[in-house]
């Protein structure tokens, strides 16, 4: 553990005018607080805040982020308070400890909620100041160290696992390569034991028996670009442990079947050197095509800039070779951090691109799972680049669709998308982007996301902008059943009622708004006889059951959307011009079917609507089942049929093939009863057709 002289010296190295007094204080302070408290290694819990101000140190920060990080702990685990931090320390301390300060655990939340609660306060932290992040990064980092000494197995694998998920990606999302690498291999260990012990056991064993074919290669690259006169440094190792294990686990393959183990770093003088060092070894030694990779011309979304390149060395092994400057290097090992140093101090900009992203999924996620699943999205690694057709570069996960690129452009042009060019092409907006593409987005102010893209988007920025709208929409358009059920059961009342009593209503029911309420009626929240009450009490008391009154009025579906509001039953395929009826259910939504379908006996325990299409309802899709002639184009005429009678195929399925008939099932969009009528008798008059009937 660093003594207390040893910290101050460490920060008077590269900050002459740090507060020296303060930092003292700061150091006894943190003592004194954490007593005699003891961490799972038997260790005084003071050690921990100053090893984690030690790594702060290292990454040679200011003065207020190493005193955050030796009281970090101090207001969650002692009698401090943050009150008291900012009258000792200034309140841009205060701040920066109130940012980092771990939640209490909540025993009654699930892992996943706690686990996204304790994100959502993180990264509203971090939107505010990055070095927030930076003093959390080295927490964990030295919790991750220490883990071992946890006897419980369940809890070190679940710290593993959300270092894993959360704080490795978020590292490399600034760039501390160091720092991910470390945390990825220590939660690597816990997680899968028996793969780390064996590829560590391999490595060194081919270290043991290779050990002087790493130096020979570093020192045959050094000579081959000394003879044209470059001044470099070439370092070699072994490919780190979990990246080894995550290539095997994507490619499906054994431990010697991975070629490129070795990879070596080249470090030139300047940025000319990189691309003169490149072409020297591409003449030198035959490259692999496909692995060069110009980050420096195009670097990361964190900044991330180097040469990336794979060559076959002698024997067929393959060889991964890095080429960047010194000061590339070391601004990639520590991102922002180093970065920092170079600024002189200057504070970073809490509001980089990607950390706005975050924080628009934290405002469009509804629950913890979904804050999770969306956040991952958007801090893994692996990036694609694709440019607007004005050249602006955009970094996008692999498997990145357009929706994903016009939501990453803005939120607007990703709600207005209705179609895509992709290099001057017309593509579905399912076509998955490759590098360097060139993106056009066709937009309409009419449309709106769908929530069908939900099955093919991979931003997690994309997928909370997605389902934020079709909640919005599936609200309003409830709200909406729920208002003409409303109209219905203020006629019961026994008097008429006014502004007055909606909002004594309101009160009563623990409402905030008149919307909120028919809502609440349109989602099955509230039955009748509750809303009547909450309107006019005892208005509902004397009314039996057996007796309670009909609806009135059918409600019509005009305006409201299939899948959102409610939605059409797959067993009857309702269509307008059926006669039809609603089966609501709470938190469910309306599913519609036929009046004559089976599967209503199914809904004893639903609330039933009575419901009707509305004269100007556009169509539905509907289902029918044909048995053709097994014979040449007997299918080629039933689909002259649908398209002579303007019907898209929706879905066409051989379900039976017994000669000689082969028996089909298609779903076709039709706009009402009789368009579908008169489909199924155009199938029956054909010589194709043995028999047609709707389903």
């Amino acid at each position: 553990m660093l003594r207390q002289y040893e910290l101050v010296e460490r920060v008077l190295a590269y900050d002459p005018d740090a507060d020296e007094a303060m930092l003292n204080r700061a150091y006894v302070y943190t003592v004194q607080k954490h007593g005699s408290q003891k961490r799972a290694s038997g260790d005084p819990y003071f050690s921990h805040p100053v090893e984690v101000a030690g790594l702060m140190t290292e990454l040679k920060l200011d003065q207020d982020t190493i005193i955050t990080a030796l009281l970090h702990d101090t207001v969650e685990d002692t009698l401090a308070t943050v009150e008291e931090i900012e009258r000792l320390f200034g309140p841009n301390v205060a701040r920066l400890v109130d940012g980092v300060t771990k939640l209490s655990k909540i025993e009654t939340m699930s892992e996943s909620e706690r686990a996204a609660e304790n994100l959502r306060k993180f990264l509203l932290a971090m939107s505010e100041d990055l070095r927030v992040l930076l003093v959390k990064l080295a927490d964990r980092m030295h919790n991750m160290r220490t883990l071992h000494y946890i006897k419980s197995e369940e809890k070190r694998r679940r710290i593993a696992r959300e270092t894993m998920d959360i704080y490795a990606p978020l590292a490399e999302r600034v760039g501390m390569y160091e720092y991910m690498r470390e945390m990825q291999l220590l939660a690597f260990e816990q997680l899968e034991p028996e793969a780390y012990a064996t590829i560590t056991g391999r490595l060194s064993a081919i270290r043991n028996e290779e050990g002087a074919q790493v130096d020979a290669i570093a020192l045959q690259i050094k000579q081959a670009l000394a003879g044209v006169g470059l001044r470099v440094e070439v370092s070699g190792r072994e490919k780190h442990p979990y990246s080894i294990w995550r290539k095997m686990a994507e490619r499906h393959v054994s431990f010697e079947q991975i070629t490129d183990i070795m990879a070596f770093r080249v470090l030139t003088e300047s940025e000319d050197d990189c691309y003169k060092a490149l072409g020297i070894l591409h003449r030198t030694w035959q490259m692999i095509p496909g692995r060069f990779k110009d980050y420096i011309s195009t670097p990361k979304m964190n900044g991330y800039r180097s040469l990336h390149t794979a060559l076959i060395y002698s024997n067929a092994m393959r060889v991964e070779v890095q080429i960047k400057t010194r000061e590339m290097h070391e601004l990639n090992e520590f991102g922002l951090a180093a970065h920092w140093a170079y600024k002189q101090g200057d504070k970073p900009d809490g509001q980089v691109g990607w950390l706005r992203d975050l924080i628009e999924i934290l405002e469009s996620s509804q629950d913890a799972d979904e804050l999770l699943e969306n956040t991952k999205m958007a801090i893994y690694q692996d990036r694609i680049f694709a440019f607007t057709p004005k050249g602006a570069l955009f970094q996008l996960p692999k498997g990145a669709t357009p929706i994903d690129f016009a939501f990453a452009v803005h939120t607007n042009l990703g709600a207005q998308a209705v179609g895509a060019k992709i290099n001057g092409r017309h593509v579905p907006l399912r076509t998955p982007l490759g590098n360097g593409d060139v993106v056009e987005i066709i937009k309409s102010r009419s449309s709106e996301p769908q929530l069908s893209w939900l099955g093919f988007v991979v931003t997690g920025k994309a997928r909370a902008a997605i389902r934020r709208s079709v909640r919005q929409k599936e609200r309003a358009e409830v709200a909406a059943i729920g208002r003409k059920l409303y109209e219905e059961i203020i006629e019961r009342l026994p008097t008429k009622i006014g502004k007055k009593a909606m909002a004594d209503a309101l009160k009563r029911l623990k409402l905030a708004t008149e919307e909120d309420l028919m809502f609440a009626v349109g989602s099955a929240k509230l039955d009748d006889r509750q809303v009547m009450e909450a309107l006019v009490p005892g208005s509902a008391a004397n009314i039996p059951e057996e007796n309670w009154p009909n609806q009135k009025r059918a409600i019509a579906v005009r305006g409201l959307t299939p899948g959102v509001a409610f939605k059409l039953a797959a067993c009857c395929h309702p269509v307008p011009g059926d006669r039809i009826v609603g089966l609501r259910r709470p938190a469910k939504g309306v599913e519609v079917h036929a009046i004559d379908c089976m599967k209503l006996a199914d809904g004893i325990d639903a609330d039933w609507i009575d419901l009707s299409w509305d004269a100007r309802t556009d169509g539905a899709i509907g289902r029918l089942r044909a048995e053709l002639y097994n014979r040449p184009g007997t299918l080629a005429e039933m689909a002259g049929i649908f398209a002579k009678n303007h019907a898209n195929v929706v879905n066409l399925e051989m379900t039976l093939r017994e000669n000689p008939f082969h028996t089909y099932e298609v779903d076709l969009e039709v706009r009402d009863l009789a368009h579908l009528t008169r489909i199924v008798s155009a199938l029956r008059a054909s010589e194709a057709v043995a028999q047609a009937e709707r389903i």
